[in-house]
């Protein structure tokens, strides 16, 4: 089949611009390499102020992490002072209140003996005396054993019934009598006799007793509030 070109030159126009079409791929100016250039040129510049940005970042939250940690441990310092102040304190308050049992027991056995002699001397028949009295073993209801003289076996038995009636005393036995002629007169006999007994401690009524460190708790105690009323008054 015949064609005919009526538009001379058309045909070297598309010649040019297949051509030129062919070429477009290989030159470095076209807007493909462009796009490329300018994304590489964007990331030279972005890229040290991304850097900079986390690295200035980075190091905020470095100094504020420090400064926290710095506080904490101020804290933990100022804490572990307080602790040891507070167990100072308790272990000083526990002596304190070891020795203040301590003091307490003494007290509370103070007056043992003075019960004892006294209670020896009120049971004492008439013509009846005692040589000694000796403590035979300790604790808080020591025993005791006493040696006397007495003119007869019935004041013997009222002295004795007259000491196991006391609320000081128990368990009144009897471990020896023996009759004695006074010395320089051998007209008169005499009964000697050795004893044996121990404390009790006596029912709450019978004795009146005040703590030791009463008035001490309560001039403290007067003071604490004297002391909380004029810190809230100013």
């Amino acid at each position: 089949m015949i064609k005919i070109n009526l538009l001379p030159g058309s045909q070297k126009k598309r010649t040019k611009g297949a051509g030129g079409a062919g070429l477009s791929l290989k030159l470095p100016g076209m807007p493909a390499f462009d796009r490329m250039l300018a994304f590489i040129i964007l990331a030279w510049i972005i890229g040290p102020a991304l850097g900079l940005w986390l690295y200035f970042g980075l190091q905020a939250e470095r100094q504020e992490t420090q400064v926290a940690l710095d506080q904490a441990l101020a804290d933990s310092t100022r804490y572990a002072r307080l602790i040891s102040t507070q167990t100072s304190l308790r272990a000083r308050q526990d002596t304190i209140a070891q020795k203040l049992a301590i003091i307490q027991q003494i007290d509370a056995g103070r007056y043992i003996w003075p019960h004892i002699l006294d209670e020896l001397s009120r049971a004492l028949p008439p013509y009846t005396w005692l040589h000694s009295v000796d403590q035979v073993s300790g604790g808080a209801q020591p025993g005791f054993e006493l040696e006397g003289r007495t003119g007869s076996l019935p004041a013997l038995a009222r002295f004795m019934d007259a000491l196991e009636a006391s609320p000081f005393i128990r368990a009144v036995q009897l471990v020896s009598s023996e009759q004695a002629q006074l010395a320089g007169d051998a007209t008169k006999i005499v009964h000697n006799f050795v004893l044996t007994g121990a404390y009790e401690t006596p029912p709450l009524e019978a004795v009146e007793t005040v703590p030791l460190f009463e008035g001490m708790a309560a001039d403290s105690a007067a003071a604490g509030e004297e002391a909380s009323n004029g810190a809230g008054t100013t």
